[in-house]
């Protein structure tokens, strides 16, 4: 039987800082990855230059348009039969091509497995925590798994054919800040199947620079709420309680930013799907969505403002 092929696929933008680091774990590996392609996107600094000098294969855009794009490119040049897209500033552990290709050469392997990994601060190298999937929860409903929980890439090892077969990234730049719930949830819903990898091969980092701004975060509220709309759209009488959870979750933080629009679109959905009231929220909460659930949100805002300001610190 033929060996399966891996690529390693990095979307890079103004990364000459990180990509060293992360090109070095990339040599490291027990088993050598057979691509590693970067993909630059228009960046202003020697991102180029440093792919280059560690043996990338460089695809290089002229006009810089995100992560959604840079990934999409990246699998349509990439020849092998699996892809692990991975950030510039994050890390791989030794062991993570062995047990990619434990996976990959298991007799019916899933189309996406996920990977567990730790989370650093990349200053210090202090262990903030460790991310574990659930993996019985995630191979019998996947689709309510990407609903509920924030699956990232960096942490994704993917058959490039079921890729390219359900369409790969969403371009719908209404969804550009929250691309990889996106993602995760297109697949899931297309019927890839999923599974996940215990040991711990990867070391996402805390970045102090890339922290967003409040702007930002308002920017990834409001992209939320159009994945869990266009979800509802796409699924129907299915899975309305789990989008409801999230849209009231949205409302909750689109509020704590004065995001009223958001906030209240997304009570709408919620209300729509399942009924006026949220599943988990405190009884007070609950009975003042009764009445009225818009006034319940705002009510519930402007008492945490009053009564407990320093949660709004730094907040619009």
């Amino acid at each position: 039987m033929t060996k399966s092929t891996l690529a390693l696929c990095v979307p890079a933008y103004n990364a000459a800082e990180f990509l060293p680091r992360l090109l070095n774990s990339a040599r490291k590996q027990s088993i050598k990855f057979d691509e590693i392609l970067v993909y630059d996107d228009a960046s202003t600094d020697a991102t180029v230059l440093v792919a280059q000098e560690y043996g990338a294969k460089v695809i290089t855009g002229d006009v810089n348009r995100g992560c959604s794009y840079s990934k999409n490119q990246l699998a349509e040049v990439a020849t092998c039969d699996w892809i692990h897209f991975h950030d510039a500033d994050d890390e791989l552990l030794p062991n993570f091509t062995t047990l990619a290709h434990k996976w990959m050469s298991s007799a019916q392997p899933p189309d996406v497995v996920l990977f567990d990994y730790e989370y650093r601060d990349n200053d210090s190298g202090e262990l903030l925590s460790v991310k574990h999937f659930n993996k019985d929860f995630l191979e019998k409903d996947p689709i309510s798994y990407a609903i509920r929980r924030q699956i990232n890439p960096f942490c994704g090892l993917y058959r490039r054919k079921e890729f390219w077969r359900v369409g790969g990234y969403d371009l719908d730049p209404l969804v550009l800040y929250n691309e990889d719930v996106a993602f995760h949830c297109h697949l899931a819903i297309c019927g890839l199947r999923f599974s996940s990898e215990s040991e711990v091969s990867i070391i996402n980092y805390r970045v102090k620079k890339s922290m967003s701004s409040s702007v930002s975060i308002v920017k990834c509220v409001q992209a939320q709420y159009y994945v869990m709309k266009k979800n509802a759209l796409r699924l129907g009488q299915r899975y309305k309680k789990e989008i409801a959870e999230q849209l009231w979750k949205i409302a909750g933080v689109a509020a704590s930013f004065l995001d009223w629009k958001t906030a209240y679109d997304s009570v709408a959905l919620a209300v729509k799907l399942n009924g006026r009231v949220p599943q988990h929220a405190s009884a007070i909460f609950k009975g003042l969505c009764l009445i009225n659930p818009f006034f319940a949100v705002k009510y519930r805002e402007n008492m945490i403002r009053k009564f407990k300001p320093h949660l709004r610190l730094n907040r619009v």
